[in-house]
Formats: structure tokens, C-alpha cells, sequence
């Protein structure tokens, strides 16, 4: 007789961890505001000489190390630490690719406000916060993302101007809707010595990504529209329209509102580049665009993360005849184009 397939028997752990997730956050968040992964990468790379550097006590910045090492965003030999190639790479500040500044906005007082309060959003079905109506100004919460958030759209960035033909270097008039810190749009001019981006943004918003044309040197290409997305003028004649993660703010008719006052400023032939997150149909997949949807109902009054059937379906009510979705490589998310 055969013997029976022994099966898991129940375990809780997962139930702890996620329980306590929050700890990890913190833990990274204030090695982050230490600088503890540039001093390790500096050399400081014991209790001692950690807390020299950083200004921490010796058991403070230990217990935190190990826990970081426990967590894998460290290691350690004897009672020497050093920082893993993600840490390396993401979290130094002398690494060009480092993400440490998007904590700020990702573990932001705001975000972390709305996420408290999640049973009372799901009650409603929107957020349980003052700010969900993202058509309505909240200059500091953006200035925040403008700040915080830059050093994510590097690979995006560069994917999004190819598509433009940016390459190319033919003339192409773009216009930049919610521009934040204006990197997408000024990616494109990097690209495209002949490229000139109108950018469109809350007035203090649009002076970090005025801020960040100066420091690339396209400011002589790059005009700011401040106002919101809804009102402002746009002009028209454009190439291409760029909207990155912008969609997932609003509802259904709002979006629509949105992309047909693109496809009027679209000239015939131009392109409407959308980066957002996209979940599969199933909405449970893949598992970062799916789960952005829980992030929308904890800080929207009505935004999700819709399905590529539901953008066809949003952008033809717009007047778009086609639209292709692109998926960026090692990213998250996926660009959608709409062709006028």
C-alpha cells in the first residue's frame, strides 16, 4: 500500500510576519536618514566606527546592523559589516542608481495615515483621508513625490524615449501632463537635442522639475504650464503626450475627460505615451501591478490599477484608434501608446 502524501501542516509565521512587517520598514528607513549604508560603503564598517561616523550610539547602531544583516540588506564576518549588491547599488548615496530618497514619499506620514485607517476605506470604497480628490491641488504632498521619487524612472525614462524616437533627433514638440519631477519629459530632450517639452504641473511642483532641466541643461527647451490637468491649456500640435502614472489617480469618466483633452492636442499621427501599472484580468497578477490597486483605495476617493482591456476601452471613448501595450524590462510597470 502506498503511503499517503504528508501534507504542511498550518503555520502562523506568515501571519506574524506580516503583523510586524512595519518594523522592517522603519528599520530601513532609519538606516536610510543614518547614512549607514554610505558610511559602510565609505569604510565604517564596525559598531565603532559606524557610530563615529554617524553620530549613533555603538549598541544602537549594532542592533541595527544585525537586524539588517538578519533582513539581507547586510552582511556580516565577524563583527565586520558590508553592504549586499542591491545595498550597494540601491541604497548608497555615491551610486547613481540609488533609491534612498523614494522612502520619503514611500513611507511617508501621509501614506502610512491612509494605510492606518484601510477598514475604513474599504467601508467606503475610497480613501479614508482628506486628500483622495487628486484633481484638487495638495502642493505639498506632490513636491514630496517630486523630490522623493526621481531616481525610479531611469530605465522607465530612457524606455519611454525610444518609443518617442527621441534617437532620431527629428523636431518633436511634448507635452509633459503632471510632470512631477520632470525626468520623463526631460530624458526625452537629453535624448533629443531637437526636442522641446511643455511641461504641466502644480506651480510649486513644476519648480523641482524646472530645477532638474537646469541640471541636465535642456532649460532652454523646457516650458512650464502650471495648473491642473483638467483646466490648463495645453495648445495642441503635439508630437507626443507623455502621462505617467497619472490614470490610476481617477476613476473611469475622469480618465476619459483626460485623454480626450490629449487626443485634441495631439496633432495627426501623434502618440499618447501612458506608464502606469497593469494588472492581468485576473487582478491578482502580476503581483505589484495588482497590488497597487490596494494603494489607490488607501489614498484616492476612486483610482485603481486598471487592465490593459480597460484602457483600450477608456482611450477609444477618447478617439484613439489603437493602442499597444509595451512591457519595461525589470520594471513593474508597462508603457501603453495611443496612436491618433
Amino acid at each position: 500500500m502506498a503511503a499517503s502524501t504528508p501534507t504542511s501542516r498550518p503555520n502562523p509565521e506568515h501571519i506574524f510576519n506580516t503583523m510586524i512587517a512595519f518594523q522592517e520598514t522603519e528599520a530601513l528607513k532609519a538606516a536610510i536618514e543614518l547614512d549607514v549604508f554610505t558610511a559602510i560603503a565609505d569604510g565604517a564598517n564596525t559598531a565603532a566606527s559606524l557610530a563615529a561616523k554617524t553620530g549613533t550610539s555603538a549598541r544602537g547602531v549594532r542592533i541595527l546592523c544585525d537586524y539588517l544583516t538578519i533582513k539581507e540588506f547586510l552582511t556580516k564576518k565577524g563583527e565586520q559589516y558590508s553592504l549586499t549588491q542591491d545595498s550597494a547599488i540601491f541604497l548608497n548615496r555615491h551610486s547613481p542608481a540609488c533609491l534612498a530618497s523614494m522612502v520619503n514619499f514611500l513611507a511617508s506620514p501621509w501614506s502610512k495615515k491612509n494605510f492606518g485607517a484601510l477598514a475604513q476605506a474599504v467601508r467606503k470604497g475610497g480613501t479614508a483621508g482628506e486628500t483622495g480628490d487628486h484633481t484638487k491641488p495638495n502642493e505639498e504632498l506632490w513636491v514630496n513625490f517630486a523630490r522623493s521619487m526621481a531616481p525610479l524612472t531611469v530605465p522607465t525614462a530612457e524606455f519611454i524615449a525610444d518609443l518617442t524616437g527621441a534617437a532620431e533627433g527629428k523636431p518633436c514638440k511634448v507635452l509633459d501632463v503632471a510632470a512631477g519631477h520632470g525626468m520623463f519629459g526631460i530624458t526625452v530632450a537629453k535624448r533629443n537635442p531637437n526636442a522641446r517639452i511643455v511641461a504641466v504641473d502644480w506651480p510649486a511642483v513644476l519648480e523641482v522639475a524646472k530645477e532638474n532641466a537646469a541640471k541636465f541643461g535642456v532649460a532652454d527647451r523646457y516650458a512650464a504650464r502650471p495648473g491642473s490637468a483638467f483646466e490648463v491649456e495645453f495648445g495642441e500640435g503635439y508630437d507626443c503626450v507623455l502621462l505617467t502614472n497619472i490614470f490610476h489617480h481617477f476613476d473611469i469618466p475622469i480618465c476619459e475627460k483626460l485623454m480626450r483633452r490629449v487626443h485634441a492636442a495631439l496633432k495627426t499621427g501623434g502618440k499618447a505615451i501612458t506608464l502606469e501599472f497593469v494588472p492581468n484580468g485576473d487582478r491578482i497578477t502580476p503581483p505589484m501591478a495588482a497590488a497597487f490597486s490596494l494603494v489607490m483605495l488607501a489614498g484616492t476617493d476612486a483610482g485603481d490599477a486598471y487592465t490593459f482591456a480597460q484602457y483600450e476601452k477608456m482611450f477609444g471613448n477618447a478617439g484613439f484608434g489603437k493602442t499597444t501595450l509595451h512591457p519595461v524590462p525589470d520594471v513593474p510597470q508597462q508603457v501603453l501608446v495611443s496612436e491618433k
